[in-house]
């Protein structure tokens, strides 16, 4: 006879087909109570062929215990992000904590419903995504939290329990210097969704102060409505040279626009970095580097994510921990700027 599909499987079935008691079953599944290792593979074979799903849900709330962090991050198809997530995931996964994701696409109203939703499964913790622009419910959600919150990817606003990120304006800064070093004064900036990805504003601001000190003004070439990626730094890189031919070098929002805006300036046959210096930010290009190794603001993404699940434990677990870990950032000079 075929299975029912529709019919959860129970506790109770487990429990008659390894024939022990509901509560031996309940216990070997949440892996309390001393109970032979014999009657351990007996109960978890049972309840791998019949195909039971415990309810960690309600596990967890009766116990006042979840093994669920809830983590919130623009985007998991962004290589910063899951490399942060992956460093999460290194820590919480052998402490027997597991995550549960979700997208704000740095969109205050999304990642106030996100909040809402997933403190409403009680987790253990909770980790967000620093630098954006919160809502007044977000922010009032927060206040009235029961479990730790961590700010991923900004040390520079200590709004939570903890914060592990890079100096964002500390990027800016060493970029600025770079410039200078190299004695490069005209200067464009190249970006995009500035208004919503607070981290990237605070490195323009910074890029822009610093060198507004040596008498510097940026010329910024700046869309809200287009994606941070490669097609924008190459349209956008275009439209820079088309209008300010003069510019000797280039700060692009990420590595990925840096790219985008090295192609076209390769295609356009204006050599790099003789005529234009160019600079990245956060390093996802290192990796893949061939022939053109494009200078870039190095950020250990992976780094970020385990000092932030680490924190979680230590606080989970009574220790104390500082209100915030700064992360070493280095400039790596690649072929792509004057030496």
């Amino acid at each position: 006879m075929a299975k029912d599909k529709t019919r959860i499987v129970t506790l109770l079935d487990v429990a008659a087909k390894a024939g022990v008691s509901s509560m031996t079953v309940s216990k070997v599944m949440r892996g309390v109570g001393k109970i032979s290792e014999e009657t351990q593979q007996r109960v978890r074979y049972a309840a791998d062929e019949l195909g039971y799903l415990p309810n960690n849900l309600a596990g967890s709330l009766s116990s006042r215990k979840s093994r669920m962090v809830a983590v919130i991050i623009p985007s998991i198809s962004d290589i910063v992000f899951s490399e942060v997530l992956s460093g999460v995931n290194a820590i919480l996964r052998p402490n027997g904590l597991h995550t549960f994701i979700g997208e704000s696409h740095f969109d205050p109203g999304i990642e106030a419903e996100l909040v809402r939703e997933m403190l409403s499964f009680r987790p253990a913790g909770l980790l967000l995504n620093g630098g954006m622009a919160r809502s007044a419910a977000c922010d009032k959600l927060l206040e009235r939290r029961t479990c730790p919150a961590i700010q991923l990817w900004d040390c520079d606003n200590e709004d939570l329990d903890f914060s592990a990120g890079p100096s964002h304006r500390e990027a800016g800064q060493l970029v600025a210097a770079h410039f200078l070093e190299r004695r490069l004064r005209r200067v464009a900036y190249v970006g995009a969704e500035l208004e919503k990805d607070l981290c990237a504003r605070w490195r323009y601001l910074a890029l822009r102060s610093s060198l507004a000190s040596a008498n510097i003004d940026v010329i910024s070439m700046v869309c809200e409505n287009r994606p941070r990626q490669a097609q924008t730094g190459r349209a956008l890189t275009q439209e820079l040279i088309r209008d300010h031919p003069e510019i000797q070098a280039i700060h692009f929002l990420n590595d990925a626009m840096a790219l985008g805006g090295l192609s076209y300036l390769h295609e356009a046959g204006i050599p790099v970095p003789e005529q234009i210096s160019v600079v990245g930010f956060n390093g996802t290009s290192i990796p893949n580097t061939v022939r053109t190794r494009l200078t870039t603001v190095d950020i250990p993404r992976a780094e970020i994510g385990k000092t932030a699940a680490q924190a979680l434990l230590n606080i989970l677990a009574n220790v104390h921990v500082d209100r915030s870990w700064r992360a070493e950032i280095r400039l790596i000079q690649g072929n792509t700027t004057i030496r």
